[in-house]
């Protein structure tokens, strides 16, 4: 679900006058427009619309996880509602068609909405449904990030690490410009939400952030030919299972 126009919804807090916009012939020469809206572009804006949406969803009973501010659920008797927010993006799931599209409505009638149907990309994540189950992948993402690194045409690799990795913050020379380094540590990172099987690879570039050096570049463009060759690879979780949360661990 998008929300239209979403910004203008929230209202200001503090006293701000802004130009006439271009095109605007009513206003006398030397007067300005009071502000009474949140406006696009404003440093403010989204603190603002997060306070109304937040504000009319707890009229509606949602409480807001202490958790993830994004985060609204309902419960009610049997009823079972999670509502995820992101800007002026607004994912619904729960148990109940009917509950879902009166929330919907109560949010139309306040703000306007767009009804998107079911989702099928949020926040850089694939969402594939069947009676089976939910697939979740980043596929697009990653082509994103393998394009970035100039590797489309590059061989792809069966494992994440080079066997003889030596991790050492002394050896090789610094890279002249850290950011791409940065920027791509931070991607991966993103990506672990639906590849958790690169989590140590990723874990051991994280280390060297601050000064980066030529084999820490190389580790990570190791581990980009290693997801090209398993760009498909995600997450599956099936419809039938059960909510018992199990983890698994090493000796240590």
């Amino acid at each position: 679900m998008d929300v239209n126009n979403a910004f203008i919804h929230g209202h200001l807090d503090e006293e701000m006058y802004m130009l006439p916009p271009e095109g605007y012939d009513k206003a006398a020469r030397g007067l300005v427009c009071w502000l009474r809206k949140s406006l696009c572009g404003l440093k403010q804006a989204y603190r603002q619309w997060n306070i109304e949406l937040t504000s009319k969803l707890e009229a509606y009973d949602f409480k807001q996880s202490p958790h993830d501010h994004y985060l609204f659920t309902l419960h009610s008797d049997s009823i079972f509602l999670a509502l995820i927010t992101y800007v002026d993006d607004v994912l619904f799931t729960g148990n109940s068609v009917d509950d879902l599209d009166k929330v919907k409505q109560y949010l139309d009638n306040l703000f306007t909405i767009k009804n998107l149907g079911h989702a099928k990309y949020f926040l850089s994540l694939e969402l594939a449904r069947s009676s089976h189950g939910t697939y979740i992948s980043q596929r697009k993402y990653l082509l994103d990030i393998i394009h970035n690194c100039h590797l489309d045409d590059a061989r792809a690799i069966g494992s994440p690490l080079p066997a003889s990795v030596k991790y050492d913050s002394e050896f090789g020379p610094l890279l002249p410009s850290p950011y791409r380094y940065w920027r791509l540590v931070s991607g991966l990172l993103y990506l672990g939400f639906s590849r958790p099987n690169i989590s140590f690879a990723v874990q051991q570039l994280s280390q060297f952030i601050q000064h980066p050096r030529l084999p820490h570049w190389e580790v990570a463009l190791h581990l980009v030919r290693y997801l090209k060759a398993s760009s498909t690879f995600g997450l599956f979780f099936p419809s039938g299972s059960s909510l018992q949360l199990r983890a698994f661990s090493d000796s240590d």
